[in-house]
């Protein structure tokens, strides 16, 4: 898989800027053996990547982690690299820099374009696609989304008002939840989960978290959605594993539906009543499906 290998993560991981032949991209680079590449979703970034990982596969999977910021998020400069498309070609010049042939690719929500178009674009380099509550088409931003983002945009430009929002939602992560979780008993049973509960929590303060690093990216994925012409998921010839909760509030079980009738192949999880951090909410059978999936891969 790697021409390089990698000493074991370190306990707090850090990321780094690497240059690539069509610009620079911050990663997180940890870990050795099979490489996962992992995409974020809106409001996202490398550490979201990370908690990625970790809920599908725990706190040690047996993967070397290439965790990257998509572009314009954090430290990765957006250099023009606003389409799905652009963002794969970027994804495949990482590859090139890090001496990878092929990596097995994760996507969440608004990653799921960029790595569907990095699938198809550069078939040879993807070993494997999972898909997780993802966008695969066109995606207009959800009402409760649209409420929220005239106060994001102000708590992202008052850096007061934006240290206030992360320190409330560590003390207090209770609102948060239960804005992506409606149904009461799912959500205690996250909370409770010996796991679960606290990679929930981990996203949501990664969420609120230097807002004024992740909003632009944001928005810029909000415009490239509702524009987006069709991508190209019937070129995409690696195995595909696509999650989605039948509840999912934010990209509607149509994304999921789209994906199986272009790959009627793929493996499909569909989680009955299940919202947007389905992830979260069913880790155990969500990690169950991953390790299935990735124990019938040919790594070769």
């Amino acid at each position: 898989m790697s021409k390089a290998s990698r000493p074991a993560a370190p306990s707090s991981p850090r990321p780094r800027l690497v240059s690539t032949a069509l610009g620079p991209i911050e990663i997180c680079d940890t870990g050795a053996g099979p490489a996962l590449l992992t995409l974020h979703g809106g409001m996202g970034g490398w550490d979201q990547g990370l908690i990625l990982a970790h809920c599908l596969f725990g706190r040690a999977p047996a993967f070397r982690l290439i965790n990257v910021s998509r572009p314009g998020y954090l430290g990765t400069p957006m250099n023009a690299r606003r389409t799905p498309a652009d963002q794969a070609d970027l994804l495949a010049a990482l590859l090139d820099s890090l001496g990878l042939e092929r990596v097995l690719v994760a996507a969440v929500s608004a990653g799921g374009p960029s790595a569907i178009s990095f699938a198809a674009r550069h078939a040879d380099r993807c070993a494997g696609l999972i898909l997780i509550s993802a966008c695969s088409g066109h995606l207009d931003i959800p009402p409760g989304a649209a409420r929220r983002l005239p106060f994001i945009g102000l708590a992202a430009r008052l850096r007061p008002l934006g240290v206030l929002v992360s320190l409330a939602a560590r003390l207090n992560p209770g609102p948060a939840a239960r804005r992506s979780i409606l149904d009461e008993e799912v959500l205690r049973r996250t909370l409770r989960h010996p796991e679960a509960g606290a990679l929930l929590i981990a996203l949501q303060n990664s969420v609120a978290s230097r807002l004024s690093e992740r909003l632009p990216a944001t928005l810029n994925d909000v415009a490239q959605f509702q524009a987006m012409p069709p991508l190209p998921i019937a070129a995409v010839r690696a195995p595909l594993l696509a999650v989605h909760g039948t509840g999912d509030r934010v990209v509607p079980l149509a994304h999921l539906e789209r994906i199986a009738k272009a790959r009627p192949d793929a493996r499909i999880l569909k989680i009955a009543a299940g919202e947007h951090v389905c992830l979260c909410t069913h880790l155990d059978a969500v990690r169950s499906a991953a390790a299935d999936f990735v124990g019938a891969l040919s790594w070769s």
